[in-house]
């Protein structure tokens, strides 16, 4: 977080305890949010807390950072649905920022996601703590998955890559839209999925295996803003303030993210 985003946060969190004092019949507004998938679990857990505070009501739409889908944050928002708070992969509201989507101001980062891999429930627990381990599953798995947005792109375009299976791995492996990849996992569709952990721990019918090893890591930020045309900013910052809070920190950290 710059130090503009520190200073937003700082006088956020302020304007929070305005809003708990403040909200009533007459005070309480809808706040819309647009979450991407990484941070929904800690949203979930957080959101009652916020609503609990503040009087207001949250409003959510889901969708990924990126890609083609009509589900999709900037699609949403080029469509001119509502938002007062968008919460997404970093670089991604960057984006909407130098478009002048978002307010620069507002930008403030939450967490850091990790990628993982699942098998189904009851399935052997592959071993993937090593590049070497990893590319061996790789070579063995019937089927792989991974997610349309961040993870997803990066697994495709780079990790791949790195280790040296794009030939062998191309014909069983496939990105996902809209359904979070465990669920196919889940079903049996798919035999190992990888996903930001916040994503999968969620999902029923799946184990996690693990991280990928860090040194192919792919470290993945999310971040929330207020878009320039939201018609509740200030009660958005305070949402955001309060994500970002020293409060929501452990129900962050038990979604499988890294709080900042």
């Amino acid at each position: 977080m710059n130090g503009d985003g520190i200073v937003f946060t700082r006088f956020l969190s302020v304007l929070l305890l305005g809003c708990a004092l403040l909200a009533g019949p007459a005070g309480a507004e809808q706040i819309d949010v647009m979450n991407s998938g990484g941070f929904s679990a800690a949203y979930k857990a957080l959101r009652p807390k916020f609503e609990a505070a503040s009087g207001h009501t949250l409003n959510t739409a889901w969708g990924p950072s990126m890609g083609k889908s009509p589900e999709a944050i900037p699609n949403r928002l080029a469509r001119g649905e509502a938002a007062d708070v968008v919460i997404m992969v970093a670089y991604a509201l960057d984006d909407l920022i130098k478009q002048g989507v978002v307010d620069p101001a507002s930008r403030t980062e939450l967490a850091d996601s990790r990628i993982g891999m699942v098998v189904r429930a009851g399935a052997p627990l592959p071993d993937i703590s090593t590049p070497e381990k990893l590319k061996q599953v790789l070579h063995a798995a019937r089927s792989i998955g991974y997610s349309d947005s961040a993870s997803g792109v990066y697994i495709e375009r780079e990790l791949f890559s790195r280790l040296g299976v794009a030939e062998q791995v191309v014909h069983k492996a496939r990105m996902i839209e809209k359904t979070p990849v465990a669920a196919l996992v889940a079903n049996g569709d798919i035999e190992i999925g990888f996903q930001q952990v916040s994503e999968l721990l969620p999902v029923a019918g799946v184990a996690l295996a693990g991280r990928l090893p860090e040194s192919l890591q792919k470290v993945t930020v999310f971040a929330a803003g207020v878009p320039v045309e939201a018609r509740h900013p200030l009660e958005g910052g305070a949402l955001i303030a309060y994500l970002a809070s020293a409060a929501a920190r452990d129900e962050v950290r038990a979604s499988g993210l890294d709080p900042k």
